[in-house]
């Protein structure tokens, strides 16, 4: 077992009465490609800058990378690379500009060396004197990796790093993590995407600043003993309105020309499919859970919870 690159235990942060991150323990562990999901309000974000020491935890405490995230926090945003979810360099600036000032910023000895490389891992050699306005938001979302990689760090936060941008782009994204993954820097990153966490080497479920799960992404859908089923025929858009409204199914969704049917009680899913099946004919068959499956069960929980 590798060592820890994020070690954490009981963190707590409020902003006035409301708790975001609530008792926290997060381990991650060196090389790996972390996945951090959960709905919009789950702790995420506010998480990620307690680690890297842009906020101060009301309660708990732990290391990142080795250093005290209370203590030595200026030390440990020196080896961290943290990629906002908003766009944050300046428009007005070419790419190379941008980098330059980023370079300035740490105080680089070998600022031109680290640019140049920088900018040929992420592929922006080309674009080099575009200014950043100008840039499509995969490019957008390249730069700002190049800027997060100009000190070398050993540690990515990235915070939705791909929201917005078209798929191809998003691939070619994770494509960079992975390779930087295979060179032993640690990637944390937070996703709405679920073909992307299952990516990850590992993911993690917030709900109300609370660790729920972890694992694998098989793990993950495995322990969530959901059931699935598929359903196909000339009805599946009628069958769907009502099965959104019968005991025992927790989601029932169109996909293309098929009807997936969610349950977490086999029986009562197979009884309520059976109990409607007269009226619309549908076909169905079972089929593996989904992570995504699995995501809206939890978000459903948890909304039932509050």
């Amino acid at each position: 077992m590798t060592a820890l690159a994020i070690d954490v235990a009981g963190l707590r942060k409020s902003f006035g009465a409301r708790r975001v991150v609530d008792g926290l323990d997060l381990k991650v562990h060196e090389g790996e490609i972390c996945g951090f999901l959960g709905g919009n309000g789950s702790g995420k974000t506010t998480t990620i800058r307690l680690l890297c020491g842009l906020l101060r935890p009301d309660g708990g405490g732990g290391t990142c990378l080795g250093l005290d995230i209370i203590r030595q926090a200026a030390e440990i945003r020196l080896q961290v690379g943290y990629m906002t979810q908003r766009f944050s360099l300046y428009g007005d600036l070419t790419v190379a500009e941008n980098l330059h000032f980023v370079a300035k910023l740490y105080d680089l000895p070998d600022r031109r060396e680290a640019v140049a490389a920088a900018l040929e891992r992420t592929g922006l050699g080309d674009r080099a004197d575009q200014l950043a306005e100008q840039l499509s938001g995969g490019w957008k979302q390249r730069l700002s990796l190049a800027a997060c990689l100009l000190h070398r760090p050993r540690l990515l936060l990235l915070d939705e790093p791909t929201a917005g941008v078209d798929a191809k782009a998003r691939r070619e994204f994770w494509d960079l993590i992975h390779d930087m993954s295979a060179e032993g820097i640690t990637v944390l990153v937070s996703t709405h995407y679920m073909d992307e966490a299952e990516r990850c080497t590992r993911v993690i479920y917030l709900a109300g600043g609370k660790l729920i799960v972890q694992g694998t992404a098989e793990e993950v859908v495995r322990d969530a003993g959901l059931t699935v089923f598929e359903g196909t025929g000339a009805n599946i858009e009628a069958a769907s309105r009502a099965l959104r409204s019968t005991p025992g199914i927790e989601t029932a969704a169109i996909f293309g020309n098929t009807l997936r049917a969610v349950g977490s009680d086999r029986e009562h899913l197979s009884a309520a499919l059976e109990s409607r099946n007269n009226a619309f004919g549908v076909a169905w068959r079972e089929v593996p859970a989904r992570l995504d499956d699995v995501f809206i069960h939890l978000l459903r929980e948890k909304e039932a919870e509050a």
